[in-house]
């Protein structure tokens, strides 16, 4: 399946700046570095579900927020760049 994913993490308390790179060192095993916190790339759903499982290891319920969006076909979505065209570098999808 193809994912997109997104993280917010609270960094207003010391543990944030650890808690982010661990979560940016995570996705990155698995997914695509688009954008600051944004990642997306082809997944199984046991990949998936390893992804889940490392991550929620350092999410903190109640400060820190993941989003993923699944689609089983990564061509229902168009890219479109304001600023930056940064499709070479992130050409995944069309």
């Amino acid at each position: 399946m193809y994912v997109i994913l997104v993280y917010d993490i609270c960094m207003e308390n010391k543990k944030g700046a650890r808690v982010s790179r661990n979560v940016f060192k995570i996705c990155k095993k698995y997914l695509t570095h688009v954008q600051k916190s944004v990642f997306e790339g082809e997944l199984t759903t046991a990949q998936l579900a390893k992804l889940k499982s490392e991550l929620n290891k350092w999410i903190r319920n109640d400060e820190d927020t993941i989003i993923i969006f699944k689609n089983n076909n990564k061509k229902w979505l168009r890219k479109e760049f304001l600023g930056m065209d940064l499709s070479a570098e992130t050409d995944n999808f069309f």
